[in-house]
């Protein structure tokens, strides 16, 4: 009889975690949406100005109610609000003002440039950081650890944009070794355009991965640290289980499953962060689109970016939770409990 209700009070409790997890997930979501529809309409000079731009004010009264009614804000405000989650659902975040082409359309472009960008910098900067956290970890009373130590920390004090400028002005103009702007050049084709495309990213991918890895040095060195006085660790020094035997078998997978929140957590913030760096090399990705949409006042671009990358983070912590319980037995065997 226990051996036959076990299975089932485990799903239970998988099924009471998850349905947990996903009203979490749904109440931020509902908060976003909340701020992004609220924010137009509390900001100085009112609704009409931050939505139909700065020249509304100079309209004369009938043009100014002909404007507020193409926006719909005679509407109360509860309408409004459902008209503009019912185009969200249509996938219709309106049109930019700057652009004059629909913002879903806007971001689609921009967006696989900056998966490219965000892709290869994560890539690079999560081997680099647990590599080196790693080594940290396990020569922590050591001078080499104490030094990778404090030039991961003086990295990840240094701001994206002033790396940036700075690797601007050594590579591109005193070297002119590297490009500096955009993501490509026109007219190449073939491998030619695959070797321009990689030296675009080189150094908007060199700042992030130099100002990124510091997270992951941290939470790798600081498990590692940990692990290291775990009992079954120590009963294998006990039973003369070779070092790099214990480091590698016993050591490493436990020390490492804080790294596979951490990567999830950094690839929905990386998007975000990518903003700066964009800016900074004028790359044509999501983060670009966000500054020249906050420049130009277009608001309805604004407010895609910014749901998108709600979106974007709230769907790699979703999938950090998912994935966490596989790789982590005792996830598991708390919820058979």
């Amino acid at each position: 009889m226990t051996t036959t209700s076990r299975p089932a009070r485990t799903r239970t409790g998988l099924g009471r975690a998850a349905l947990g997890r996903a009203g979490g997930y749904l109440a931020v979501l509902a908060v976003a949406l909340t701020i992004t529809f609220l924010l137009p309409r509390a900001l100085p000079g009112g609704p009409l100005r931050t939505i139909g731009g700065a020249d509304v004010g100079d309209l004369d009264p009938a043009a100014r109610a002909q404007v507020v009614a193409a926006y719909g804000l005679d509407r109360p405000l509860h309408v409004q609000f459902g008209h503009y989650l019912a185009d969200l659902v249509r996938l219709d975040f309106g049109t930019s003002f700057t652009g004059g082409r629909p913002v879903v359309q806007a971001i689609a472009d921009a967006l696989p440039w900056t998966l490219l960008l965000v892709g290869t910098s994560l890539l690079l900067t999560a081997t680099i950081g647990v590599l080196l956290g790693v080594v940290a970890g396990l020569r922590r009373r050591h001078g080499r650890g104490n030094l990778l130590l404090a030039g991961v920390l003086l990295l990840d004090a240094a701001p994206a944009f002033w790396v940036g400028m700075l690797c601007i002005l050594f590579f591109g103009v005193h070297l002119g070794a590297l490009p500096t702007f955009g993501a490509s050049t026109p007219g190449h084709t073939g491998l030619a355009a695959v070797g321009d495309l990689a030296a675009h990213l080189v150094l908007p991918v060199g700042v992030l991965v130099a100002t990124g890895i510091g997270q992951f040095f941290l939470v790798t060195r600081f498990s590692v640290a940990s692990a290291l006085h775990a009992p079954h660790v120590e009963h294998a020094h006990a039973r003369g289980v070779p070092y790099r035997r214990v480091v590698t078998r016993h050591l490493l997978r436990p020390a490492l499953l804080p790294v596979h929140t951490q990567l999830m957590m950094e690839l929905g913030w990386l998007v975000g962060g990518a903003l700066v760096v964009e800016t900074v090399f004028a790359y044509p990705g999501l983060g670009r689109l966000t500054f020249d949409a906050i420049q130009g006042r277009d608001y309805p671009m604004m407010q895609g970016t910014f749901l998108t990358l709600v979106v974007t983070v709230l769907a790699m912590n979703a999938l950090a939770d998912l994935t966490y319980p596989l790789l982590d037995p005792r996830i598991r065997a708390r919820s058979r409990s």
